[in-house]
């Protein structure tokens, strides 16, 4: 085996180690309620990882047993792989750009609105017949019923800081004046007109905030905060793959020139 093939073989097992963190990322994405629940964002970035995973052993393979054909085919694929990885990233950050998140007197949990979001994440999520499907899954979910194990006390509550999809579907909004009995169970609203979601609230354990346009806010608050730190891992993974990619094609044309010798 030439020095070339060597090169080319170190490089594909560093794209094969490269693949771990993409599938890990979204194997983290994908167990998220959230994620769970919007199936459209669910598994992605794990095909994507998987697929770095296959065209890397086939790249090793090649160059080890020195097969040219199976190299340039790991080269076209590799090349097609990181195109699509660059595409998610920047797909990703421009629908996660904007933050719909605010702070509120006395909390330190934040609310969230939809108009912070993007118009394309937004409608994808709130449309009706989406939303019907993403509701009933969340409603199936432990995300409400874990702060009702958590937190107790009011002031603890109010110390807390819950996840964008917990401020949004689990409790009023702040603003309806509701009375704290505990992290799913409000009374006596002081100012029920300050908020169409005021109106939807229920204390039905299987309702809660599930229609309210708080709920949906919070969930892409949830995905945007999610997918912005997986971001940070595929990033690094892409350079990684990037700097890879260029060396094994300067190793495979080295190769190519050497056997025409």
């Amino acid at each position: 085996m030439g020095v070339s093939n060597n090169v080319t073989s170190v490089l594909n097992f560093i794209a094969f180690l490269c693949s771990v963190p993409i599938i890990a990322a979204g194997i983290w994405l994908a167990s998220k309620a959230d994620n769970e629940c919007t199936h459209y964002f669910r598994w992605p970035v794990v095909i994507l990882g998987t697929l770095v995973l296959l065209v890397s052993l086939a790249g090793f393979v090649g160059a080890y047993w020195n097969k040219q054909g199976l190299l340039a085919f790991y080269l076209f694929c590799m090349a097609m792989l990181i195109g699509l990885l660059l595409i998610v990233l920047v797909f990703a950050y421009v629908v996660t750009r904007e933050d719909g998140g605010y702070s509120v007197p006395g909390r330190d949990y934040r609310e969230y609105s939809l108009g912070g979001y993007s118009a394309w994440l937004r409608d994808h999520v709130t449309d009706p017949e989406n939303w019907v499907k993403i509701r009933a899954c969340l409603a199936e979910s432990d995300v409400c019923t874990r702060l009702a194990q958590n937190y107790v006390i009011p002031d603890q509550y109010f110390a807390a800081r819950i996840s964008p999809l917990q401020s949004g579907c689990c409790k009023p909004p702040t603003v309806c004046g509701y009375t704290y009995a505990n992290p799913t169970l409000w009374l006596n609203p002081t100012n029920p007109t300050a908020d169409p979601d005021c109106y939807l609230w229920s204390n039905d354990q299987a309702q809660l905030c599930y229609n309210c346009n708080s709920c949906k806010a919070g969930l892409l608050g949830n995905l945007r905060h999610e997918w912005r730190k997986a971001n940070v891992i595929l990033i690094v993974a892409l350079v990684i793959l990037i700097w890879v990619y260029l060396i094994a094609c300067s190793a495979f044309r080295n190769a190519q020139i050497g056997d025409h010798k």
